[in-house]
């Protein structure tokens, strides 16, 4: 199904029984949040029950108005990510939408064949997982582990392309929608060799896509056991963050304690001084592997077009590559020094 005859038949707003003969079947919107969990959403997203199909129906015209090529999914669920993103705010939601497909297609070497059976060899070195318990806050904490990860096995892209495909699997759920995630990075032993694979390019697309680009609310980024040489990895990409996100990075070095005043060591493995025992990358791996056959049918209703791109592009292609490329070069003795 293509995005112009999906919109073609989506774009009344209240339509009569005639209408409604001609809307494509679609799976219909049972909310799953619990009492708690949708007070909240309406202190902090705005998010009104008795609005929200009304509000998902408004993106959805918009769509269709604005950029009836974009070959987006419209089902309710799926737009009810991109309006919880953006605290229902109509304008910021649409430009996320049209961030998120930008982004899909202007990095074809993450996004082509993205599938979690492609990124087993990263799962299987325990690059990225999840840890298996909730923050007091309800969040999922995603663990990062750069020295997992041997670049003459595979190119940064991999690693990129398991993260994304994390952040897909948890954002399925209504839950994640509303309290967001927090990621914990873990920094032992990344050295001059492995931090300069991510320059100044691969550093604003990545900061981009997270930032811009995926309907998820990142509450926290906690960096622990960055050696000198991170000073040099942050520099590149403080210049991409904005205010409220960089404002979000806590730096522990090797100090626990610091960071479990962010993150209880309850919920954390004995190899960050928490007491859930010792970490443990197969249940995730086998959760998003299982996932296969669900993420093929997703990403089959997000259809690229050939031509008439979105014209608000997150990312403007080779000017940008060449502006980032020389960058890099000016970037590179600083990490040499921190190192």
């Amino acid at each position: 199904m293509s995005g112009d005859s999906d919109c073609t038949r989506t774009s009344p707003s209240a339509g009569s029984p005639s209408d409604n003969e001609f809307l494509p079947d679609r799976p219909k919107y049972v909310c799953s949040l619990s009492p708690d969990l949708i007070t909240k959403a309406r202190e902090e997203l705005q998010e009104k029950p008795e609005w929200r199909l009304r509000d998902v129906q408004a993106l959805r015209d918009m769509v269709c108005k604005d950029y009836p090529s974009l070959g987006t999914c419209l089902d309710d669920a799926f737009l009810l990510r991109f309006l919880r993103a953006r605290k229902f705010d109509y304008d910021r939601a649409l430009q996320l939408l049209v961030n998120y497909h930008t982004c899909r297609r202007s990095w074809p070497e993450v996004f082509n064949n993205l599938k979690p059976s492609a990124i087993k060899p990263v799962l299987e070195s325990g690059f990225v997982t999840v840890l298996p318990r909730l923050d007091p806050e309800g969040r999922h904490v995603v663990c990062i582990r750069p020295d997992r990860w041997t670049p003459s096995n595979y190119p940064i892209t991999e690693n990129i392309r398991a993260i994304y495909l994390t952040l897909e699997k948890l954002i399925q759920s209504e839950e994640t929608q509303v309290n967001g995630i927090v990621i914990l990075a873990d920094y032992k032993g990344v050295s001059l060799s492995k931090a300069s694979h991510f320059g100044p390019f691969v550093a604003k697309k990545v900061i981009g896509i997270l930032q811009d680009g995926f309907p998820i609310r990142i509450k926290a980024v906690n960096i622990i056991n960055e050696p000198r040489i991170f000073k040099g990895i942050f520099a590149i990409i403080k210049p991409f963050l904005k205010e409220k996100i960089a404002n979000r990075f806590f730096l522990h070095g090797c100090d626990l304690n610091s960071l479990h005043q962010n993150i209880p060591p309850v919920i954390l493995p004995e190899e960050y001084g928490g007491t859930s025992g010792k970490l443990d990358i197969s249940a995730w791996n086998e959760l998003l592997l299982a996932s296969e056959e669900d993420f093929l049918h997703d990403f089959s209703q997000l259809v690229l077009p050939c031509d008439n791109s979105p014209h608000d592009m997150l990312v403007s292609g080779d000017a940008d590559e060449k502006q980032c490329d020389d960058s890099l070069r000016g970037m590179k003795p600083q990490l040499y020094y921190c190192y």
